[in-house]
């Protein structure tokens, strides 16, 4: 009975990762991955902190000078001790209406992407640079993201990632402090020293809401070769 349940659920799981891979534009089934978790990790410490520099967070208001109108702060999802992070530019109308990153459209198709390397949106840590909806859905201004990435950073710290995929241009910039463009950063790692002794590996890559835009399956590929890169770099 058990080995028949496992035979039922290697098929779903099969044909789940085919359906992702086709939507990626790959012709081929990911092999099932998985994150193991960070030895001698405290979850429980590195949530108290990532809750103590959220309330930080909201006595200081850096985005005050620059965003007043919004419902929510949009902090964070995930695992406050995975080892991968996802990081994006700034909540939509749909994550400042439920105060969680990535839940809109873009955010469906980010949680594809986490399935087709064979992961769960609970295993990853998931934040943006900006942690309040820009008017308009508007990208991130120099100085909103300069007064914010100081607390992205802290965030990074507590978390200690393995590796971090940047999401779109103005997260990877803001990462790595650069201004080239996005086809000259992503397929390759890029080195983030988030204080002595602690460099992160980047990895920048296309937004999903790009991806939404542009649904090619030449775009489609790129993103999965950029994720593939980073499941090498995971061990998977």
């Amino acid at each position: 009975m058990s080995q028949q349940f496992d035979a039922q659920r290697a098929r779903r799981v099969i044909a789940q990762h085919a359906k992702t891979s086709a939507l990626f534009g790959v012709d081929f089934v990911p092999v099932k991955g998985s994150l193991e978790p960070k030895a001698n990790a405290d979850t429980s410490g590195a949530a108290k902190a990532l809750k103590v520099l959220r309330a930080r967070y909201e006595k200081e208001a850096p985005h005050k000078p620059f965003i007043s109108d919004y419902q929510n702060i949009v902090w964070d999802d995930g695992d406050p001790c995975a080892k991968l992070m996802f990081v994006g530019e700034a909540p939509g109308a749909d994550e400042d209406a439920s105060g969680t990153p990535f839940v809109g459209r873009a955010g469906q198709l980010l949680n594809k992407m986490i399935t087709a390397m064979g992961f769960s949106r609970e295993t990853v840590y998931i934040a943006n640079v900006l942690k309040v909806r820009p008017p308009g859905n508007a990208t991130p201004t120099t100085p909103e993201i300069v007064a914010s990435k100081p607390f992205l950073m802290e965030q990074i710290k507590i978390v200690r990632p393995e590796v971090i995929v940047a999401l779109g241009l103005p997260a990877s910039q803001c990462l790595l402090s650069k201004k080239e463009a996005m086809g000259k950063m992503r397929n390759q790692f890029h080195d983030l020293e988030i204080e002595e002794g602690l460099v992160i590996p980047v990895m920048p890559t296309y937004h999903p809401a790009y991806l939404l835009r542009s649904y090619t399956p030449e775009n489609r590929k790129k993103v999965w070769e950029d994720l593939q890169m980073v499941l090498t770099r995971l061990g998977n």
